[in-house]
């Protein structure tokens, strides 16, 4: 069994409902899930879009990483996201942050998530229900890569 940690976003419609949705989802996909609060979270870079909300997720499961990248997609696609261009405004976001200790670069998939050390809408849901998550590029815990990130704020 590998531990999985998901990040959870949606702006577009009931966006409360959407992150049920995932949750529900996922608890098929995953064992022994934790679900972290709901956050708004303002878009990135100041887009001019609605506020997100966001959250996390972590369970267990035997799937390879490729496997959970399709299903999460899947997940996305049954919710009626649209890939319009990147960035764009979306009913349900669903990033695979972490797979235990695995590392992946390939076209399709990046282990862990390139950008989930620098983002706080990311690190601090995911600290609050794994905060002793160890990420394998740095060896650092999420809750020492949230502090290092307010440190450096």
């Amino acid at each position: 069994m590998i531990r999985v940690a998901v990040g959870l976003g949606s702006n577009v419609g009931d966006r409360a409902s959407h992150l049920a949705f995932a949750v529900d989802a996922l608890g098929l996909v995953l064992s022994e899930i934790a679900v972290s609060t709901f956050r708004e979270t303002p878009p990135e870079h100041d887009a001019p879009q609605p506020p997100f909300l966001n959250g996390a997720v972590v369970g267990v499961t035997t799937d390879a990483p490729e496997q959970l990248l399709v299903m999460l997609l899947e997940i996305e696609r049954r919710r009626g996201r649209v890939r319009s261009y990147p960035g764009a405004p979306r009913t349900l976001d669903l990033d695979l942050l972490l797979v235990g200790a695995a590392r992946v670069e390939s076209e399709t998939l990046k282990l862990p998530h390139p950008r989930f050390r620098s983002r706080e809408f990311v690190l601090e849901p995911l600290a609050e229900i794994a905060p002793d998550m160890v990420d394998p590029v740095t060896g650092l815990s999420v809750q020492a890569l949230l502090e290092q990130l307010r440190q450096a704020g």
